[in-house]
């Protein structure tokens, strides 16, 4: 069994002994936690909390166990029920809520399930506001409502059209181009929320052929559902099957997107933001921002246009931060996460699908053709295993100062730009490791790269 506090929520596989797996009274704790702080940042108000849940089999048990912890609290929940992350950041707002908490494990395996928590943005609460949940949480300072103060409970599931109705509004989504170029696509929900949510965009953009693949949401997945491509095997095949001209499949939670081309073969994880990116950049020109673990094409299509790119530290709220620092146009992740700000700082793949069709329609070309007029990269990722008494920050040090004179980004760890190639250095925060990340033009060169990097460090050792 596992159980992960951190500053973001907590997750954790379900079952086992209480504080070491995601048992009810882990899950009771943390949500009082959560509606604590929520009561202490917002004194004499009557606190509005919304949340959804993806399609996991312990989704129900874990929303129950919530929603009355959370009324118990004397705070009123808004449940959207069967609902995607970006979905619920969308209602955040719309509801003048407080906050809002979207039960989901991501992209892990059916047996995790997590508590992740939003602020009245609808964006991922601060790492300081995080430590404060976390410490109401080990202090167990909770403060339960009276019986003549407990919340209401009001289930609106009217956020999958209001969601969608917004995402049609933008003015860069292009329903009569994505309409009169009839596309075929295939689609895998791997089982959860996206097999409801994803075809009824497809349908309110125009698209006719759809042809769904693991889209009841059961929970059961089909597969393990982070969307690598060793696990698209499937939707490749059924693309090549049917003849159709794109695969598309998101996570869980619907926050992450990867594409298939038309051939069967991967457009790359890495390579949905920069397509995005170029089609948001030839409209509305402006900043982008990605994490420094991201491809450096998004770099290149930002700064031949002669725009701002800036790379944040890993992680979604850090990406956001940047992005607002900025006014970026576009950001997001290497990891399929598209986060659109003219509809909400949060990664949406509910957005990046209609952004990516509306792209593809405008430049009539197939999606194997239109991945490969992007700059070509590979990113190669390792890991050395150290021990504890070593001292990482220092080796980390040591290595910035041995390549002082190249392009260095100590952002996040220790980022190296050497000419159109680089190596990112990040210690881990749970074990004595050093994660490498390495991109250059093709996997061999991306690989010796981190070999070579690899070898400077255990030679400082």
């Amino acid at each position: 069994m596992t159980l992960i506090k951190s500053i973001s929520g907590i997750r954790g596989t379900i079952g086992g002994k209480v504080d070491q797996g995601l048992t009810p009274v882990d899950a009771v704790k943390f949500a009082a936690a959560y509606g604590s702080w929520l009561k202490n940042r917002n004194a004499q108000q009557k606190i509005k909390v919304v949340i959804g849940r993806d399609a996991r089999i312990s989704g129900q048990m874990i929303s129950d166990l919530v929603v009355a912890t959370l009324v118990g609290l004397g705070i009123d929940v808004v449940n959207l029920g069967l609902s995607t992350t970006p979905t619920v950041e969308i209602a955040v707002p719309l509801e003048n809520a407080h906050g809002g908490i979207i039960l989901t494990a991501s992209h892990n395996p059916k047996q995790w399930n997590a508590l992740k928590l939003l602020n009245e943005k609808g964006e991922f609460i601060s790492g300081k506001d995080g430590e404060e949940v976390l410490a109401i949480a080990a202090n167990e300072g909770f403060d339960f409502a009276e019986v003549d103060d407990l919340g209401k409970v009001s289930v609106d599931d009217s956020y999958m059209h209001k969601h969608i109705d917004a995402i049609l509004a933008l003015p860069l989504v292009d329903k009569a181009a994505i309409e009169a170029a009839d596309f075929s696509v295939v689609l895998d929900a791997v089982n959860s929320s996206g097999g409801i949510f994803v075809p009824a965009l497809l349908e309110a953009l125009g698209v006719k052929k759809i042809t769904k693949l693991y889209c009841d949401p059961t929970g059961e997945f089909p597969h393990n559902p982070e969307p690598l491509p060793e696990h698209l095997t499937d939707l490749a095949a059924k693309i090549k099957d049917v003849g159709a001209d794109v695969g598309i499949t998101v996570d869980p939670d619907v926050d992450r997107l990867a594409l298939v081309c038309e051939d069967g073969s991967m457009f790359g994880e890495e390579y949905t933001l920069v397509a995005v990116a170029d089609f948001v950049l030839t409209h509305t020109p402006g900043a982008t921002v990605s994490n420094l673990s991201s491809t450096r094409a998004l770099r290149d299509i930002t700064e031949d246009r002669g725009l701002l790119y800036s790379a944040a530290a890993v992680g979604e709220v850090n990406v956001v931060a940047k992005m607002k620092e900025t006014h970026a146009v576009i950001g997001g992740e290497g990891n399929g996460g598209i986060i659109y700000p003219e509809l909400h700082y949060g990664r949406d793949s509910l957005v990046g699908i209609a952004l990516f069709l509306s792209h593809l329609a405008h430049k009539k070309m197939t999606v194997s053709e239109l991945r490969d007029s992007y700059p070509k990269y590979t990113i190669s990722k390792n890991k050395i295993e150290l021990t504890p008494d070593i001292d990482v920050d220092q080796l980390l040090l040591h290595m910035t100062l041995n390549y002082a004179h190249e392009e260095v980004d100590t952002t996040d760890g220790v980022k190296i730009y050497i000419g159109k190639e680089w190596v990112h250095l990040r210690k881990s925060n749970t074990e004595p490791i050093i994660r490498i990340y390495s991109e250059s033009q093709n996997e061999q060169m991306a690989d010796d790269l981190a070999k070579r990097i690899i070898l400077e460090i255990k030679a400082l050792i």
